[in-house]
């Protein structure tokens, strides 16, 4: 598996999903923030709009639930026809149940770690997911400044997943543009989230294929 790009829909026009999905033909997933203003501090969209854009794009659906309760919640984005589904640790009472639900649904089960929270305690959970989000902001905003202090925690990440021997993917959120994926990838990160930096682009297409570029050298060379 190569660099992955997954554009944040964040950072689009919320009138017109379907249509800003089919600016991006190249994206290799659609990543949607879901949050309810418990779990982070603001609200965006839920399940309905998910379920309609899964019918309407042809790129999948990588859901990032920000939400209260994930154990209740997650495996229904599932049954919406979400692809991947992340849920945050510090949200989750039974971290490895709800991977196993989502697995059981269909959909690749995803652990998202604040920029505070070490992944060190959840190093023996790796073989129960499919990806590792080290959030490079901190979760209910977009458009923030990506914090160089989580690099070294996607290259601890790295390290856990290749001693795990785990095929697990690692995607970096936050702030992540042509000036910032190259220390993402270089550090190990291989599914980079662009919301503004995608979206706020005159040629969104052009911007997915210069991050994907950009990501790849500094992956051959790092």
């Amino acid at each position: 598996m190569g660099i992955q790009i997954t554009p944040s829909l964040l950072n689009a026009d919320f009138a017109h999903l379907a249509d800003e999905a089919a600016r991006i033909p190249n994206a290799d997933w659609l990543h949607m923030d879901v949050m309810d203003n418990h779990f982070v501090p603001n609200l965006t969209l839920g399940m309905p709009v998910i379920e309609a854009l899964a019918k309407a794009a042809p790129q999948p659906i990588d859901a990032h639930l920000m939400i209260a309760d994930p154990d209740r919640w997650a495996p229904a984005y599932a049954e919406a026809g979400a692809g991947s589904i992340t849920f945050h640790v510090e949200a989750a009472a039974a971290p490895v149940r709800l991977a196993r639900e989502i697995r059981a649904q269909g959909a690749r089960a995803s652990m998202a770690l604040k920029p505070a929270t070490p992944i060190e305690p959840y190093a023996d959970l790796l073989p129960e997911l499919d990806m590792v989000l080290v959030m490079t902001v901190e979760p209910g905003f977009g458009g923030q400044k990506f914090l160089d202090l989580c690099l070294p925690k996607i290259r601890r990440a790295r390290e856990l997943i290749a001693a795990s021997g785990a095929d697990v993917w690692l995607q970096v959120d936050g702030g992540v543009s042509l000036e910032t994926i190259e220390r993402c990838a270089q550090a190990g990160a291989d599914v980079f989230v662009a919301g503004s930096a995608v979206f706020g682009a005159d040629d969104p297409e052009a911007m997915v294929a210069a991050l994907r570029d950009k990501a790849a050298a500094a992956c051959a060379h790092g």
